[in-house]
């Protein structure tokens, strides 16, 4: 079993500007970790770091306990797929696929053995003998993908490899990922800023944002535990419940707000002074509407339908409490008849909603 990919305090500056503040990160061999962030996060610097492409300003990179910060890309051999695909228009499927076998001197029967099999993982055996221009967009993916594999690389680096596919293809293309990289067993490294691809195919996350690792877990804790409400807004949809604490015990929490008062979970909050300022996350889809009170276990708030929005399997609702601040519900379709300006009460089980650490520039 080889050893992990350590990043030790790992810097990128450009003069004064920081791309990528001191990471600390280590990712298991076998492991399909991705990186998520917004534009300008850091994650794109981090991948490209790894493959030796941006050299780090600080900081050291070990893979199986070996220093390889200062080898160039070609002596890492570490696979990468790009945005682009980056296939040579004149070379067929076949020969795409077994360019970086004949740049390692592999050639003839050996080499030919190795591209089939990747071409038959990548169902590309058919198109062989097609040039990229005679292939859907994604076909070319497969195609690249097959190119990063065929080598046998320690790790497969992707840099939003599906950012130029539909939406429909994108949603295939997570799923097939996922298989593959069961299959081969290989360390992926995924770059993407969309959520539902993190979400769908990772063994763990990482979100970024300004250049610092905000929280690395697997993507169920990242979205039932998010530590900050930049997680928690950027992995999926929730409410921020703002207030005042009034009561800490047994790892809960009375927070009280403007129109409402809830139970919230502690979280990785180590200690919490009453009458403080605090947050707390609560997803749409953990909130329940009924016309009647609401159950004395729970916590809830009335509020006055302002928007639904019809998404198929799910409705969206915007209720608009007393205070002027909204609450936002999902429910499934047909559960409710529903219609604008009527009264509703929102309820929720008392350790739905989380505390969070609040945005530095708004604060609690």
């Amino acid at each position: 079993m080889k050893d992990s990919l350590i990043l030790a305090g790992i810097e990128k500056r450009y003069g004064d500007a920081v791309a990528l503040q001191a990471t600390d990160l280590e990712i298991k061999a076998g492991e399909f970790v991705t990186l998520l962030g917004p534009s300008g996060s850091g994650k794109t610097t981090i991948l490209m770091s790894i493959a030796g492409f941006v050299p780090p300003s600080a900081g050291r990179i070990l893979l199986d306990g070996q220093d390889v910060t200062g080898l160039p890309p070609e002596r890492r051999n570490f696979g990468v797929v790009f945005q682009g695909y980056a296939l040579f228009p004149h070379l067929t499927v076949n020969d795409n696929v077994g360019f970086p076998l004949r740049a390692r001197g592999i050639r003839g029967a050996d080499a030919q053995r190795k591209i089939d099999a990747v071409l038959d993982m990548a169902q590309l055996r058919a198109f062989a003998r097609r040039l990229p221009r005679q292939l859907s967009g994604g076909q070319q993916q497969r195609v690249a993908l097959a190119r990063a594999l065929v080598f046998e690389p320690e790790l497969l680096l992707l840099d939003e490899p599906l950012s130029a596919l539909d939406r429909a293809l994108r949603k295939d293309f997570q799923a097939e990922f996922k298989a593959i990289h069961r299959q081969v067993g290989t360390t992926f490294i995924y770059v993407t800023h969309d959520q539902e691809e993190a979400l769908t195919m990772s063994d763990r996350i990482v979100i970024l944002d300004r250049g610092r690792i905000l929280q690395s877990a697997p993507p169920s804790e990242l979205y039932e535990r998010p530590a900050t409400e930049f997680v928690a807004r950027f992995l999926g949809k929730s409410n921020f419940l703002r207030g005042r604490i009034t009561r800490v015990a047994d790892g809960m929490a009375d927070l009280q707000c403007p129109a409402l008062t809830s139970r919230v979970s502690v979280g990785r909050q180590d200690a919490l002074a009453i009458g403080a300022n605090a947050v707390a996350a609560l997803r749409p889809e953990k909130v329940k509407l009924q016309r009647s009170e609401a159950p004395a276990d729970g916590c809830s708030a009335t509020g006055q339908v302002a928007d639904i929005t019809y998404l198929g399997s799910v409705i969206d609702v915007t209720l608009a409490l007393a205070d002027g601040t909204t609450l936002a519900a999902t429910i499934p379709a047909g559960a409710l008849a529903l219609s604008e300006g009527e009264t509703l009460v929102a309820s929720w089980a008392p350790d739905a909603a989380i505390l969070v650490e609040p945005d530095v520039e708004r604060g609690a």
